[in-house]
């Protein structure tokens, strides 16, 4: 399949690009930055270079994966997030209906799902279990207030034309620190996000190919590594969250207390993929098991850790 993918020289892009390849299809990839996998520099805010691209290279599916992001925000004024999250998802949409595509993907976010009462903690009933029917969803910032509305567009859009279109909520996998958080320390982070909130870059580049591969009608999915708990889990994962860990994982503490790591004390918000796993078969390969492994064997660590990455910007090769 001639897949056009947007962000190709990002963090997923480029990730995805390789695995699109490696499984037989050809990938036009789109940014705004050159790279490896890009072969069209330019935004998808360019409404003539979207229809143009699709047209001219026979265009059969495309993975709208680039886009700016909440980093972008102290760099850009919001006008620039509605001109590339917005309008280019709606030109891609709209060049793909008319060219008569069947399948159109897009890489959202779950972070449009952290409202102002998720953020401030855990609810009445413990930890927030949040799965594609949790609600109401009121983003915080430009960024999900975008990419919600970039949702919708796909929504109506596949509703009016009969494409099928998969909205991929992803969970965090990016490789720098964390913006907000400089303790626990970033790769200590990342392994305690496993439980509850992270998946690996490759993990989100195979959900897409599943995705494309098998999506039918219109599907929103939560993405993230499967998390060890259940539902009746919640309510003590908002009070003592290392507790709960224990039950699962009766050698954490100590193999953490090996590397000179911390567990979380409360784990407030557990992200839940298991309708990508109902519908389109995908499961998160590395999880926090994987982890624990590798502490245990001396092996690297199952993620990438990178403070240095920086996402592409304008200017800037990626």
């Amino acid at each position: 399949m001639r897949v056009l993918l947007t962000g190709s020289s990002g963090w997923l892009g480029r990730h995805l690009a390789a695995l699109l390849a490696s499984h037989g299809h050809e990938v036009i990839g789109l940014d705004v930055v050159p790279g490896a996998h890009t072969r069209i520099v330019g935004s998808v805010a360019d409404r003539a270079l979207v229809f143009q691209t699709i047209a001219h290279h026979a265009i059969e599916a495309v993975i709208h994966a680039g886009a700016l992001h909440k980093p972008d925000i102290v760099r850009n004024p919001r006008q620039a997030f509605i001109d590339t999250n917005v309008t280019g998802t709606l030109n891609l949409l709209e060049a793909a209906a008319e060219a008569g595509h069947r399948r159109f993907l897009f890489t959202s976010t779950t972070s449009l799902m952290v409202r102002a009462d998720v953020r401030a903690g855990a609810g009445a009933e413990g930890a927030w279990w949040m799965d594609e029917d949790f609600g109401p969803v009121e983003p915080r910032n430009v960024y999900g207030a975008t990419k919600l509305a970039a949702e919708n567009l796909c929504r109506v859009v596949s509703r009016d034309s009969g494409m099928a279109v998969a909205i991929l909520r992803t969970g965090r996998f990016f490789p720098e620190d964390d913006d907000t958080h400089a303790v626990p320390s970033g790769p200590n982070l990342k392994a305690n996000e496993l439980l509850n909130r992270r998946l690996t870059v490759e993990d989100a580049a195979l959900a897409h190919l599943a995705a494309l591969e098998r999506i039918e009608g219109c599907e929103t999915f939560v993405l993230s590594a499967p998390p060890p708990f259940v539902r009746a889990d919640a309510a003590e994962l908002a009070r003592d969250a290392r507790a709960v860990i224990a039950r699962y994982y009766p050698d954490a503490a100590e193999l953490y207390a090996r590397r000179g790591w911390v567990l979380p004390e409360r784990i407030e918000r557990v992200y839940d993929p298991a309708k990508a796993r109902r519908l389109i078969g995908w499961r998160a390969g590395t999880d926090f098991a994987a982890v624990l492994e590798a502490l245990r064997s001396g092996d690297p660590l199952p993620y990438v850790h990178d403070p240095e990455w920086i996402s592409p910007v304008l200017g800037q090769e990626g």
